[in-house]
């Protein structure tokens, strides 16, 4: 668990939704003009799964790790039908005019990733650069599939180590070099105990419907999205053994501009958790670009 320190900050949606994001502090001001880095998580994810990230640059850079509605503390949508990429990007535009946020790099996980690529489309002028993770503008039937038979599923374990061992049960072909610790980390990143006692996901189940519903998380051509993105540094990250990202489209995706740094991180699947040295490093030359 990390322990770098952060205040906890909130915004509305057009909705009337209010929305959890963690706020760190960056450098004080006049040492610098730094835009600070948002953070968007995956499906099931939420603010505490960029604790490496914050880690690593909190202090130096301002970041704020945002929960999208229905996930971590931010408040569960009524109606499940806006679970969809459309929301999400008016919720963190919200954000973005709320927060009084210029300018932003934006560092996007999976669904983070269609988001980032998203606003650049609608929102292009806020973004001074982007970190893409594991996530492009073809999505891999097999990985989507995969998704598809565990969100939304509501397990609940008795203990933190059982609740690691189901982690490892679901997904050790993504991280095979996970140990026990590891495990532990990942499912209290994914986790938290919940109010009858039980270790449960810290996200709204019904996140699951609309995408069970539909073919996969976009119905239309991604890729005038990622071409969006090309007039800033981006950085694209896959993980090697990625079943959501083939290499195919992530050659394809790097040679779309010559302002993308296309970086593989060996040994794991979706996603990456930028814990991975390689993935850290790659971050700091992609943040070096915008400083």
């Amino acid at each position: 668990m990390s322990e770098t320190a952060y205040t906890d900050g909130s915004w509305e949606s057009g909705d009337g939704l209010t929305l959890h994001y963690r706020d760190y502090p960056g450098r004080p001001e006049g040492l610098g003009d730094r835009p600070p880095i948002l953070c968007i998580p995956g499906l099931t994810r939420n603010a505490r799964d960029f604790e490496p990230v914050t880690d690593a640059f909190a202090g130096e850079w301002r970041v704020i790790c945002a929960e999208l509605r229905g996930r971590g503390e931010s408040d569960y949508a009524r109606d499940s039908a806006s679970y969809v990429p459309a929301q999400y990007v008016a919720d963190i535009a919200a954000l973005l005019d709320q927060a009084g946020l210029d300018k932003v790099v934006v560092l996007g996980t999976s669904l983070g990733g269609i988001i980032t690529m998203l606003l650049a489309l609608s929102h292009g002028d806020r973004l001074a650069g982007a970190v893409i993770n594991d996530i492009g503008p073809v999505i891999e039937p097999e990985g989507l599939e995969r998704i598809k038979d565990y969100v939304g599923q509501g397990r609940s374990f008795p203990t933190w180590m059982h609740a690691a061992r189901a982690m490892k049960d679901s997904s050790s072909q993504i991280y095979p070099a996970f140990e026990t610790a590891d495990w532990l980390r990942l499912a209290k990143r994914l986790m938290v105990v919940s109010g009858s006692g039980r270790i449960a996901f810290d996200y709204d189940m019904k996140i699951a419907e609309p995408m069970l519903e539909a073919d996969g998380p976009v119905d239309f051509d991604m890729w005038p999205a990622w071409r969006a993105l090309a007039a800033r540094p981006v950085l694209a990250l896959r993980g090697e053994l990625s079943d959501l990202l083939s290499e195919e489209t992530f050659r394809r995706m790097a040679e779309e501009s010559d302002n993308v740094e296309a970086v593989t991180v060996p040994g794991v699947g979706h996603t990456p958790t930028l814990e991975e040295p390689v993935a850290l490093e790659a971050i700091a030359r992609l943040l070096g670009r915008v400083a």
